[in-house]
């Protein structure tokens, strides 16, 4: 019995540092880059550099199954909007900000650096077909511009998969700008609400200054 609760026990370190490694790579990556060094990585996540090579071959395996599981995160998403209730702008919109959520267009940057697997091909053609029919959808029904395709909405996720994250301040301005962009895509002069707070002027420029500086 000790012996299987010790073995338990390592997996179960084994799956957390797992979901460390990834979310710590998926993090610097969005930020920096795919030629971000894999020490950024293990910092961030709080374990070796050793953590990273005994799950994942080479950097490149790692931002392929990084590119992976964005997709199927993607193809959830799409799946989700599809089937539900309301307009299709509301679909689209929904669909993008969970992506952007989950930052799954932040790997654009490794695109052409990495070999693509079979897999992968396999979740893009499936991730563009589902993207194909809920802005075809939107169009239909005449609640999104007539001229917005699934690489606009794809572009538009990876653009803001790639917003750094941090502050307080850098979120609101973040989630203000999604929301501006997103009612830049229906069709009519319907205007969504502006989430958070307005951004200030103090906090604008006190960007420039630092302390340290006479």
């Amino acid at each position: 019995m000790a012996r299987r609760e010790s073995r338990r026990g390592r997996q179960a370190e084994a799956e957390r540092n797992d979901r460390l490694v990834l979310e710590a790579a998926r993090t610097v990556f969005a930020e920096q880059g795919a030629g971000a060094p894999m020490s950024a990585l293990a910092d961030l996540a709080g374990v070796g550099i050793a953590t990273f090579y005994r799950r994942y071959g080479s950097k490149e395996e790692l931002l392929q199954r990084l590119c992976l599981l964005s997709m199927e995160e993607s193809i959830a998403s799409a799946r989700e909007a599809i089937a539900a209730e309301g307009d299709g702008w509301s679909a689209v919109a929904g669909f993008v900000r969970r992506c952007v959520d989950a930052r799954v267009g932040s790997l654009g940057s490794a695109a052409g650096t990495i070999a693509v697997t079979a897999e992968m091909t396999a979740a893009s053609e499936l991730g563009r077909r589902l993207m194909e029919e809920l802005v075809g959808r939107a169009r239909a029904d005449g609640t999104v511009r007539t001229d917005l395709t699934a690489l606009d909405v794809s572009y538009l996720i990876e653009q803001f998969s790639r917003s750094p994250r941090g502050t307080e301040e850098r979120a609101n301005v973040s989630g203000r700008l999604l929301a501006l962009a997103l009612d830049g895509l229906r069709s009519g002069a319907r205007r969504e609400d502006l989430p958070g707070t307005p951004p200030d002027w103090e906090t604008y420029s006190g960007r420039w200054y630092h302390a340290d500086i006479d």
